[in-house]
């Protein structure tokens, strides 16, 4: 997995489609900002509902957005909305995720992180393969992840500097910097695959 090649694969693949992936983002923004301020309205439950209810199928739109430019397919605004589809197993792989992740950081703090990265394919393994059972999703992304943890792990270092960029630009630099880091995620994914279906073959 070439980090660089990664990145300049992403700067190529959202060329020309910043606008409607800002158009995207700003959907599910306001989307997500209604739904928090109209279950915030419940007691105590209704933060925490908004959040179980439309963060999850909101993840999976955009991994699904950023895995068709990296196909060369332009998204519509409607895309904003395709991860409602599959509703209940975005659902269930980002509670189970965020479980077992908590669960081992309860260990201590390493565990924590070494299966965030082991568990982080897991959407994507969901987004192309729609309905496919949560734990099938995670323990597919365990054996694509295998090997390449700390490969992801500075792949994340890499945009600590393009996180500052944004934080003193107020956030303006986000509207390319996001694209380009979902891109790169993506990108990522796609790298993986072939070898996480090499070692299946082999092992068969």
């Amino acid at each position: 997995m070439n980090r660089f090649e990664l990145k300049e694969s992403a700067k190529s693949a959202i060329k020309g489609n910043i606008g409607i992936l800002f158009l995207i983002t700003l959907i599910i923004g306001v989307v997500s900002f209604i739904a928090n301020l109209v279950l915030g309205l419940i007691p105590v439950i209704g933060s925490v509902a908004a959040s179980v209810i439309v963060t999850p199928a909101f993840t999976l739109s955009v991994i699904r957005v950023y895995l068709n430019i990296a196909k060369g397919i332009t998204p519509a605004a409607g895309d904003a909305f395709s991860g409602f589809d599959d509703f209940w197993a975005a659902f269930k792989v980002n509670f189970l995720t965020g479980l077992f992740t908590f669960l081992w950081s309860l260990l201590f703090v390493i565990p924590g992180i070494v299966k965030t990265f082991s568990y982080s394919m897991s959407m994507y393994i969901l987004a192309e393969n729609k309905g496919k059972p949560a734990l099938e999703c995670i323990k597919e992304s365990k054996e694509m992840t295998e090997g390449h943890k700390m490969d992801l792990f500075v792949l994340g270092l890499s945009f600590i500097g393009w996180g500052f960029l944004v934080a003193i630009t107020c956030g303006i630099a986000g509207i390319w910097v996001i694209p380009y880091m979902n891109a790169t995620y993506a990108n990522a994914y796609n790298a993986l695959k072939p070898v996480a279906y090499q070692q299946s073959t082999i092992a068969e």
